[in-house]
């Protein structure tokens, strides 16, 4: 498990760089000197699986929007949610899709709009799913009690807000009664899980599936033990300071979005209008949390 994250931070960190340098330069790398209305737009992807994939995966995303806005597309990867958000703080990324929790987190920091929030099966909300090793007879609330309970990255919403208000709701406390850990991604939560280096854990559901259909969970190692309240869907966001023709075309590119190829890795059926209202729910919930937003990311 320590040699998989190893390797993970390994490629991310080769990824943050991307960001780094790749922003650093924007008029001397195909960014025209206006900001409003760069040559090339930075596109963040969001930190929740392994980097290398995330940005195999999304070549079709690039190719398509340089198609409909006719502009050099640069996808990155950043190391975890906090160098994401404080890419967006200093005005390095263009379009950003984080998490809701991350997205939260980087409105108190930057000047960023959400424009377009994830679709499947209708809503625009998903849900965390809490998971235990089958072998150790993690298959409920109680069994948790005196168990390592793994999150993901500290300012992720459905592997850490969510399933530690879970916890909460159902009277665990971290610290108190289970022991909590981050390993970052969610896939390294998941394997924890069912390799029994964490007895529990929390993860996107999307990701649970797909990490099963994939067969890189074995459903027979790990249960379900919960699923969390709804959450709203991951949002694109976009630079405050973009030129508001453009951001009328970027909004109007992701919301028209029908091509299932492009569509595939986000496991969405589309996209559709989002505002930052919508997120007041995370807000609350880590108020419950006792979380203080406004210093979470330093």
């Amino acid at each position: 498990m320590l040699s998989q994250a190893a390797r993970f931070s390994a490629v991310a960190f080769a990824s943050a760089a991307i960001v780094l340098t790749g922003c650093s330069s924007q008029t001397t790398t195909g960014k025209s000197a206006d900001s409003s209305d760069p040559d090339k737009l930075i596109v963040a992807l969001i930190p929740d699986e392994n980097a290398a994939t995330v940005i195999q995966d999304n070549q079709g995303l690039k190719d398509y929007l340089n198609q409909k806005l006719g502009k050099e597309i640069e996808l990155v990867v950043t190391t975890d949610y906090s160098s994401m958000i404080e890419a967006a703080r200093n005005d390095r990324l263009d379009l950003a899709y984080f998490g809701p929790l991350s997205y939260v987190l980087a409105k108190t920091k930057s000047e960023i709009e959400p424009f377009a929030a994830r679709i499947k099966g209708g809503t625009k909300t998903y849900q965390s799913c809490l998971i235990g090793n089958t072998e150790a007879g993690v298959t409920d609330f109680e069994a948790i009690k005196g168990k390592t309970f793994a999150f993901g990255d500290p300012a992720s919403t459905s592997s850490r807000l969510f399933p530690e208000l879970t916890l909460k709701e159902n009277g665990l406390t971290k610290g108190e009664d289970y022991e909590g850990v981050f390993l970052g991604a969610h896939d390294a939560v998941a394997l924890a899980v069912q390799n029994g280096n964490a007895q529990a854990g929390g993860v996107a559901c999307p990701i649970f599936e797909s990490l099963k259909e994939k067969g890189k969970i074995d459903a027979t190692k790990v249960t379900l033990i919960a699923k969390s309240a709804p959450i709203p869907q991951y949002p694109w966001t976009m630079r405050s300071s973009l030129k508001p023709e453009l951001k009328d075309t970027i909004s109007t590119t992701f919301i028209e979005l029908n091509d299932d190829s492009v569509l595939k890795p986000f496991k969405a059926d589309g996209f559709a209008v989002i505002t930052d209202q919508d997120y007041d729910g995370i807000r609350k919930a880590g108020d419950l949390l006792g979380l203080d937003l406004g210093k979470f990311v330093n």
